[in-house]
């Protein structure tokens, strides 16, 4: 007879057994559903170029010159940047809290630089990536990277006051800064001032992040000077010129019998200088007409005194100077007209050192000289003297030697004495050293 072996199983671990299997089966077709499913394509990340670098804007007389450094980079800090051109905004008598977004729109183009851009702005190369493997912008516009120069002449359009009254978020923050105001006394007004911004815009039109804000006095230019005077020397030119009184100066300057004061409630002026070289430059290498001249500041910051020096000498160059005067008023400068060109063409008349240190030495019909040599950069050489006596001395060498020693060859026991003269490049022949005594064995 057969046995059969029963079993009785628990209920509470058969319930769980059968939910496990369950939960399994869920997340196969889940993942199953997963693989072989795809999602909506993604847009590709737009790359947009940083903010013109450096930007300044400088007024001087009617004129605002602005320059910026053109973008180079992607906000990501791939390179080069998706970038076609840079466009300059100016608005005047905004607020400052306007926001970028209202100063582009309300503002006025003022300038549009074009730009290389890259051939296909999503090759762009990360920010460790070497050089060479970067793709190199192409077309006619500014290289990245370089200073770009534009300028804006002060129209009466952009002498006057932008109108907010129907920009709602403007006139709220422009409400709320006067209100903020009255509560305190009476503020001296406030001078109309320009504001400029650059910004990139990419290859698919969109704008990148908008440069800091420079600002620029309306206030009418200082006076321009008339008066000036221009020396040189061999180790520099030396510019003077008659200083100038800011208008409206409620007292002059602290001078013998004026002592000096201090205005209470009111914004003295300050007033410098800055020196600019205007001289042509040379022509083009295709055999142009000379190119126009070009202003080069040569201070590094505005000068206290009427009186600048420039060391740069280069005989035969035609150096032409201009001066403008500088007025501050709140930390604003504004620059004035330039005054007229001072120009001369830098002529070397100023002859060497004497030579130093002249030493003879006796030999069998010879006598040897030797001297200190001379430091000029333009020396040409030297001259020897001869003569029976130290007032009457005639040349030996019939052209100047370049080395600082000589060799006379004489009747044994003759005596003579020597002296040297040095001589430039200019032909500058210097003074005659002391005459020395020689004779030879």
């Amino acid at each position: 007879m057969r046995r059969f072996r029963t079993t009785t199983q628990n209920p509470q671990r058969t319930h769980r057994s059968a939910w496990s299997a369950v939960s399994v089966l869920i997340v196969a077709a889940i993942a199953a559903s997963a693989c072989g499913k795809s999602g909506p394509p993604l847009p590709p990340l737009v790359k947009l170029p940083v903010a013109p670098g450096e930007l300044v804007a400088e007024r001087r007389g009617e004129t605002v010159d602005i320059h910026f450094v053109v973008p180079a980079a992607n906000t990501d800090g791939t390179r080069p940047a998706n970038i076609q051109r840079v466009e300059v905004y100016a608005i005047t008598g905004a607020p400052a809290t306007m926001p970028d977004a209202q100063l582009l729109k309300r503002g006025v183009k003022v300038a549009s630089v074009d730009v290389k851009a890259p051939k296909d702005p999503d090759a762009a190369a990360d920010p460790d990536d070497p050089s060479d493997e970067i793709e190199l912008p192409e077309g006619t516009g500014l290289d990245q990277g370089v200073v770009a120069r534009v300028s804006e002449t002060l129209s009466p359009a952009a002498m006057a006051p932008v109108d907010l009254t129907k920009d709602p978020d403007t006139r709220k923050s422009r409400d709320a800064a006067a209100s903020a105001d009255r509560v305190l006394l009476a503020p001296s007004p406030e001078a109309l001032s320009r504001v400029y911004a650059g910004v990139g815009i990419a290859t698919n039109g969109r704008k990148g992040i908008v440069s800091k804000r420079v600002v620029v006095p309306l206030t009418p230019p200082p006076p321009a000077l008339f008066q000036k005077s221009m020396s040189s020397t061999e180790k520099a030119i030396t510019l003077t010129w008659t200083p100038v009184t800011a208008a409206g100066m409620v007292q002059a300057p602290a001078s013998d019998g004026v002592l000096p004061a201090t205005p209470i409630g009111i914004d003295v002026p300050t007033l410098a200088y800055n020196v600019y070289d205007v001289s042509p430059r040379e022509p083009a290498a295709d055999a142009a007409p000379p190119r126009a001249p070009f202003a080069t500041k040569l201070t590094d910051k505005p000068l206290a005194d009427p009186m600048f020096e420039d060391t740069r000498m280069t005989w035969g160059a035609r150096r032409c100077y201009t001066v403008r005067v500088v007025e501050t008023v709140r930390g604003l400068p504004i620059e004035s007209d330039p005054a007229p060109a001072a120009c001369d063409t830098l002529k070397d008349t100023f002859p060497p050192a004497v030579p130093k240190g002249l030493q003879t030495v006796a030999g069998e019909g010879t006598i040897n000289l030797i001297w200190e040599p001379n430091a000029e950069p333009d020396l040409a050489g030297y001259v020897v003297l001869r003569g029976a006596t130290a007032t009457a001395l005639a040349p030996v060498t019939p052209a100047p030697i370049v080395d600082s020693r000589f060799t006379d060859t004489v009747a044994p026991g003759s005596r003579f004495f020597y002296a040297v003269e040095a001589v430039d490049k200019a032909g500058n022949v210097s003074a005659a050293s002391p005459a020395v005594p020689e004779t030879a064995r």
